[in-house]
């Protein structure tokens, strides 16, 4: 037996022994029309828009809300419009980015909402070359990008240094303050009956043969028709209580901030290199899952995107790797800052304020998960947007909203299908 299905059956079976021992006498009973386990940006989106559509919705989450990824991320977004015929990535970009707008300037939530534009670095003539190509393929397909000269570049931001050889622009790109931008989500939710429950971990969970479900958390029992597993990369140990293997694969991703500072930097901030690296080697040397800045403790890229706040500090990130603990490397954030000196040179004279990490879900294809589980009755899942989680989530919750409604599923969820990942755990 496989190391890997040893450790589903020890899950599983962990999750047997959790409801044999609960006190289940001493704990209050709660029905809910439809539970969501997750506070996330995606958990607090699906709420939303399912509340729009008028069903009685509770969320759960383990800790507060936007305490993980949602919440710690950069706030960046990379939008390059809809395209001549939208696809999913596009589709969960672009609606996201309009949801964002209605938010803050229909209904009054400030999370600091600014579409900047973005632009990504480039440093060698491979560099270049690959853009000139890529910026062929996505002007054909109808997508809004632009390739500047590095004179063009620093004329919009002007301490870019003067060895770049370029820069992709990205007019429509934007950012937030990803945690605010969460807490919105879930303030409107609340605002059309959504009832939040946070500090409420699940424990244990049953579905049961009247193809309903109990979700057990320390204090409390809930009852509910209608499941939706919206946990980040907690989905899969979530998964594994009702005997599933949901491939989300925890990537670590860390983050370094300056002091406040002045305005310095106008644009959203990204570097070419990684995107070169791992187009060169579809064949996934990375391992699993791709598009990793680390192979082990080998270094195969460097990686690095950021920002400045609105309150002026500056936020770099960069690694993407595999480990043990979810905890900043510290030679990684060296790296980071190096890269981050290179292009822009004044950063040498601000030293590092503050370090921290966060895992992000990761699936073995990069493919997003998002619809109806088939295995079980009224079982949904949102999970697996990896790194551009925070800018697709909040479409991507309306989409599966929409599904549930429709029970239809959108045909622009079809690569989504979580019958193309979601396994039986044996």
């Amino acid at each position: 037996m496989s190391k890997h299905k040893q450790t589903l059956g020890i899950e599983v079976e962990e999750n047997a022994h959790r409801l044999e021992t609960l006190q289940i006498h001493n704990m209050t009973h709660i029905d809910a029309e439809v539970l969501i386990i997750g506070g996330g940006i995606a958990g607090v989106s699906t709420a939303y828009h399912l509340a729009s559509y008028g069903y009685e919705v509770t969320l759960l989450e383990r800790g507060n809300l936007a305490s993980q990824a949602s919440g710690v991320n950069a706030g960046t977004m990379w939008p390059s419009g809809w395209g001549i015929v939208p696809d999913l990535p596009s589709t969960l970009t672009m609606g996201s980015l309009e949801m964002f707008k209605t938010l803050q300037f229909d209904l009054g939530y400030n999370f600091e909402f600014r579409q900047s534009g973005a632009l990504k670095v480039i440093q060698t003539e491979e560099e270049y070359e690959f853009c000139r190509t890529l910026l062929l393929e996505l002007k054909t397909k109808g997508y809004c990008v632009e390739l500047l000269t590095t004179r063009e570049a620093q004329s919009i931001e002007p301490e870019l240094s003067s060895e770049l050889l370029g820069c992709m622009y990205y007019p429509l790109g934007a950012s937030v303050h990803p945690a605010k931008a969460t807490y919105a989500f879930a303030s409107a939710a609340q605002q059309r009956g959504v009832r939040i429950l946070t500090n409420h971990e699940v424990i244990a969970l049953e579905y049961l043969s009247d193809k309903t479900y109990r979700v057990y958390t320390p204090l409390t029992i809930f009852h509910t028709g209608m499941l939706v597993i919206a946990a980040g990369s907690w989905c899969r140990p979530i998964g594994l209580m009702l005997g599933l293997d949901i491939p989300v694969i925890p990537v670590r991703a860390q983050m370094w901030s300056t002091e406040r500072v002045p305005i310095r930097l106008f644009h959203v901030i990204g570097a070419v290199e990684s995107a070169l690296e791992w187009y060169k080697d579809p064949s996934n040397r990375y391992g699993t899952p791709p598009e990793l800045t680390h192979k082990g403790k080998v270094r195969l890229t460097r990686h690095l995107y950021g920002r400045q706040t609105h309150d002026g500090e500056i936020i770099i990130g960069g690694d993407r790797q595999l480990a043990d603990a979810n905890i900043p490397d510290r030679s990684g954030i060296e790296v980071n800052r190096n890269h981050a000196i290179e292009v822009l040179p004044f950063l040498e004279e601000l030293p590092i304020k503050r370090t921290w990490a966060a895992w992000m879900p990761f699936t073995p294809s990069l493919e997003p998960i998002i619809g109806k589980i088939p295995q079980r009755d009224n079982l949904y899942i949102i999970a697996g947007i990896y790194t551009v989680g925070f800018e697709r989530s909040p479409m991507a919750g309306k989409l599966l909203a929409d599904h549930i409604h429709n029970i239809e599923r959108p045909h622009i969820l079809s690569e989504a299908d979580p019958a193309r990942q979601v396994r039986a755990a044996s």
